[in-house]
């Protein structure tokens, strides 16, 4: 009831083959349908149910949820139950065209462990594409194209269905307010968790060697010498990418060279401009000995410096000045 889950629309939308869902009615105005929540409880409980039988035997789930703020928790409830989510547009034809629309997805085997299996690659060019075992939809009112194609595919499917929804449009309706997010939220997870149980039952089984549903895929387990190729070819790819990633980072590196002025060619330049200044402002001797002074070292000292390395640059000089005021700042505070 917090959740809102109790608030149908309003009479004059009702669908009739609702009203075994029906509490009563609110309002003399406007009245609405109030929907009963035990009856919410009991489809909720049995859908929960059916998603746990299904994560339990290795099924694969899809959570469908295309209204604005149900992306959050469709991913949570898929990533709980170890299945997939659609919070985007429902292609038409997903199902009844399958191979043709989705031919480029990659596809994998796994074992009951969940790891995956090489050497199936060659089989899997040629199957066809991995449906779903059941489909969990939170606003069936905008998916009846998605539900038409799982009754087409003999595929089951849970909804939650308001006061003017066709119950019939789905295989499991959960009688609640699909208006409602906070509802929605309290629905997916639920579902969620409960698929997340039938996975780790499934897990806990495996470990043992228990083995409760049968694999569809028709395939034939490869030989060693497919296997060692699809790990070759694996590694290779990998490999490629590295380089082409490393390659794209070189790239990069050189456009951002290219773009940004060479700052250390500038400061050259300012400081040969300013020994420029300092000679013209001064004769040779009283400009030795301010640049001796200012780096700490005598004026024969200097004068071999200036020999053997060339003119000083003015920016170090005056790193130099700066750290020995620094000193000696910190000297007399020392002393007081």
């Amino acid at each position: 009831m917090a959740s809102q889950s109790h608030l149908g629309h309003a009479t004059s939308l009702w669908n009739p083959i609702n009203a075994k869902y029906i509490f009563g009615i609110r309002g003399d105005h406007d009245p609405i349908h109030i929907i009963s929540l035990d009856v919410t409880a009991s489809h909720l409980r049995r859908a929960c149910k059916v998603v746990e039988g299904v994560a339990a035997r290795g099924g694969l789930i899809l959570f469908v949820g295309t209204r604005h703020g149900q992306a959050r928790a469709v991913v949570k409830a898929a990533e709980m139950a170890g299945g997939c989510h659609l919070f985007d547009k429902w292609t038409p034809g997903t199902l009844t065209n399958g191979q043709q629309i989705l031919r480029r997805c990659k596809k994998k085997v796994i074992n009951e462990l969940d790891r995956e299996q090489h050497g199936f690659e060659p089989q899997l060019k040629f199957n066809s594409a991995v449906k779903p075992d059941l489909v969990v939809c939170l606003n069936p009112l905008e998916n009846y194209v998605l539900l038409h194609e799982c009754g087409i595919h003999n595929i089951p499917t849970i909804g939650i269905i308001d006061t003017d929804a066709n119950p019939t449009w789905v295989t499991y309706p959960i009688p609640a307010n699909d208006d409602s997010l906070r509802c929605v939220q309290v629905i997916a997870g639920a579902l969620g968790r409960a698929g997340e149980a039938g996975q780790e039952k499934r897990l806990a089984d495996a470990k043992q060697g228990i083995i409760n549903y049968q694999p569809r895929h028709g395939l034939s387990m490869p030989t060693r010498e497919e296997i060692e190729a699809s790990k070759r070819g694996e590694e290779g790819a990998k490999s490629q990418h590295d380089e082409v990633e490393e390659e794209f980072d070189d790239e990069i590196e050189e456009a951002e060279h290219e773009d940004e002025p060479d700052a250390y060619a500038l400061r050259m330049q300012e400081a040969e401009k300013e020994r420029e200044l300092m000679a013209r402002a001064t004769p040779n001797a009283e400009r030795d000995e301010q640049l001796a002074n200012l780096s700490g070292l005598d004026a024969e000292d200097m004068e071999e410096d200036l020999a053997q390395f060339g003119k000083p640059d003015i920016d170090i000089l005056s790193e130099r000045s700066r750290r020995q005021e620094e000193a000696q700042g910190l000297e007399e505070a020392k002393d007081k």
